[in-house]
C-alpha cells in the first residue's frame, strides 16, 4: 500500500477538550462529579471517604489524572449571608494544598444549598438515610458543577 503525505490539511480533531471535575469537600467526605466530554452535564462519580490530608490529596490528583481533567472546581462552603465560615476556611486550606500538588487551573465556587438540594432529591426518591448517605456528597458535587457549567455555557452563547 502507497503511503500518502497529505499537505495544508486541517485537523479538526486537535482542538483542545475541556473537562472539569468537582469537589464537594467536606470534613469526612468528599464528592466526585466531572463533567461529561461536551460539558453539557454533570455526572457523578463517587463519595471519597477521606483518610487524612496527603492520602487526600493524592486520591483527588489520581482523579484529575484518571478523568483527564483540565481544570477542578471546588465548592466553598459559606454562610447564608455570603460570609466565611469555618469550614470556609478548612475548604480553602485543602483547595491550597491542591494548587501546590496540581498544575490545572482551580476554579472555587458557592457551594450554598447543594448539599440540601442533593439530599431533597434523595428523599423524593424515596432512599434511606444509610442510602443517602452513601452518594449525597457525590449528587451535590454533580449540582455545583452543573450551575458552573450552565453559567460557562451562557457565557460561551451570549
Amino acid at each position: 500500500m502507497p503511503f500518502y503525505i497529505v499537505k495544508n490539511a486541517k485537523m479538526w480533531y486537535n482542538t483542545i477538550v475541556e473537562r472539569f471535575l468537582c469537589l464537594d469537600i467536606g470534613d469526612k467526605r468528599i464528592g466526585v462529579a466531572v463533567s461529561d466530554p461536551f460539558n453539557s452535564y454533570a455526572l457523578p462519580v463517587e463519595t471519597y471517604h477521606r483518610k487524612n490530608l496527603r492520602t487526600d490529596l493524592d486520591k483527588i490528583v489520581w482523579y484529575v489524572k484518571e478523568k483527564c481533567a483540565t481544570a477542578l472546581v471546588c465548592g466553598l462552603p459559606v454562610n447564608f449571608d455570603g460570609t466565611p465560615s469555618v469550614q470556609t476556611k478548612k475548604a480553602e486550606f485543602f483547595i491550597e494544598k491542591l494548587k501546590e500538588r496540581l498544575s490545572v487551573e482551580i476554579f472555587t465556587v458557592d457551594e450554598r444549598c447543594s448539599t440540601c438540594e442533593a439530599e431533597d432529591r434523595l428523599i423524593e426518591q424515596g432512599m434511606s438515610r444509610k442510602e443517602r448517605k452513601q452518594v449525597v456528597d457525590s449528587l451535590a458535587a454533580t449540582t455545583i458543577l452543573q450551575g458552573f457549567l450552565n453559567d460557562k455555557n451562557k457565557k460561551v452563547n451570549h
